[in-house]
């Protein structure tokens, strides 16, 4: 029972009671297979809330550890082990917040086997809370590899016309990174005992003490950042993104774009970082290339793109370019301005998924050419479409702007990086989103009425929309305007991991 009721695990899997519910239930009764998924994820954002009020921001130690010895055969010890400290707590209540959301979107949008794609979201969660809580490199593969099995059903069977070329290369992709970091895994299991492990599948903290020599944290740090960097996803790798994010269901591609991609970004920090740091150091300068690279390859492309969705789904490359730029700029700013970019990215462009998806539940078409005039007939949606692409553009006052200068800020004064010029160059990657941002709206809301606008009796949103969008908006304008409770939450973290680094 204390196992139970210990907040990290009752948090990972408080979504399988509503699962467990589920599979008993009659799949024709839609409206309360719907209910109790709601029900069960508003109780697990709660049970994250009652996590956070646990949760000391001046201790960047890890906390509310739930550990006890799982399976110990040949030597192999591992541990059911999870914790949270301040690199995860945020992306933690980002999860939770944002499953509600994601489910209330699809009262109308999904109809058809309604029970399954309900149990499938709900599995999805439990996997991603485990990804940012596990603590042991065992539990944390099994829960990275767990999400891959929902999303490429949420994919597979909800998606789009080519969802199933879609899921395939979704799960293919990020399967092939998997596996060279289960073999960096397993290498360092066998090799515990000449890392002074006493161990062989070590958990993390005994595995940040250990001293590994730099050409050996060079090859694990590649096999590491294979896996994270497809699922961020990094230039070149991110092949993948855009047809996942166009082919996936409304509320899969807002999970997607909010939490899934952050698992790439969350990798990184938790294991590449303080687990390599001479290696870390030493790769410094060319993730921030790829990343600079990402940023102007991802705002070009969006600038070019005709279908809205595929445009919101490439501007996912540029935004996540800034998050990998600022992480391995490896100083306070940098880091911490990742770290509030992944939740700033989650909250506005996944509120533009939503409000895509919106619209194409009444108009069947993502194409931008035949819309125009949207604000004289949808004026509600004109308005948060309007503060939503302000906020992913990086507007002052808006949360974007916030992650965006910290990062750029840490990217300039970094030492790890070397150059100025890596920031330089991104910092034209915030025009960019500008004009591609702006030509999207223009071109959808403003001047004659379009194709769509005028042979469609468009309506503007209702109440559930605007319930549905409403959160993200308010924390917009919180993060926009006074950020300063979300760094405290992850400051002291991030200058423990910071210390150990050589430089």
């Amino acid at each position: 029972m204390e196992f139970l009721l210990q907040p990290l695990t009752l948090l990972t899997f408080f979504p399988l009671l509503g699962v467990l519910v589920l599979l008993f239930m009659n799949s024709e009764a839609k409206t309360a297979i719907r209910w109790v998924a709601m029900v069960t994820s508003l109780l697990t954002f709660g049970v994250s809330l009652w996590v956070l009020s646990q949760f000391n921001a001046s201790n960047p130690d890890l906390q509310l550890e739930a550990k006890y010895p799982w399976i110990n055969v040949a030597g192999w010890n591992i541990y059911y082990y999870l914790a949270v400290d301040g690199l995860s707590i945020l992306l933690v209540l980002l999860t939770a917040f944002l499953t509600p959301i994601s489910l209330l979107s699809t009262w109308t949008a999904v109809e058809d086997r309604v029970k399954d794609f309900m149990i499938f979201f709900l599995l999805l969660e439990v996997g991603m809370m485990g990804v940012f809580l596990a603590q042991d490199l065992f539990l944390f593969y099994i829960f990275w590899e767990f999400t891959l099995v929902p999303m490429y059903f949420l994919i597979g069977l909800w998606g789009g016309p080519r969802r199933i070329y879609a899921a395939v290369k979704f799960f293919l992709y990020t399967m092939a990174g998997s596996i060279l970091m289960l073999v960096a895994i397993l290498f360092l299991g066998i090799k515990a005992d000449t890392f002074n492990v006493p161990t062989m599948l070590a958990r993390l903290p005994d595995l940040y003490a250990t001293s590994i020599d730099p050409k050996t944290q060079m090859l694990l740090f590649i096999a590491f950042a294979a896996a994270f960097a497809i699922k961020v996803p990094m230039w070149p790798l991110h092949s993948w993104l855009p047809d996942a994010h166009v082919e996936a269901p409304t509320a899969g591609s807002v999970i997607l774009a909010g939490v899934l991609l952050k698992m790439g970004t969350y990798g990184f920090l938790r294991f590449n970082i303080p687990l390599f740091p001479d290696a870390t150091v030493q790769a410094a300068p060319w993730i921030a290339l790829l990343a600079t690279i990402g940023i102007i390859y991802g705002a070009a492309v969006s600038y070019a793109q005709q279908d809205v969705k595929k445009l919101v789904a490439y501007s996912s490359v540029s935004h996540l370019g800034f998050v990998m730029l600022g992480m391995f700029a490896l100083n306070p700013q940098g880091v911490a301005g990742a770290i509030l970019q992944m939740i700033n990215h989650g909250l506005s462009t996944g509120a533009l998924f939503l409000l895509i998806g919106m619209v194409y539940e009444q108009t069947h078409t993502r194409e931008i050419k035949v819309y125009g005039g949207l604000w004289k007939v949808m004026p509600v949606f004109g308005t948060v479409m309007l503060i939503s692409s302000l906020s992913s553009m990086g507007l002052p006052g808006l949360n974007g702007f916030v992650g965006e200068f910290t990062i750029l800020l840490g990217a300039f004064g970094s030492k790890a990086i070397g150059s100025p010029w890596y920031a330089g160059i991104s910092a034209i990657g915030v025009i960019m989103a500008a004009v591609y941002i702006l030509y999207m709206f223009q071109k959808m809301f403003l001047g004659p009425a379009g194709e769509i606008t005028h042979h469609h009796e468009l309506k503007d949103l209702n109440w559930r929309e605007i319930l549905t969008v409403a959160p993200l908006l308010i924390f917009m304008f919180w993060i926009g305007l006074y950020p300063a409770p979300f760094f405290n939450l992850i400051a002291p973290a991030v200058e423990k991991l910071l210390s150990a680094l050589p430089l």
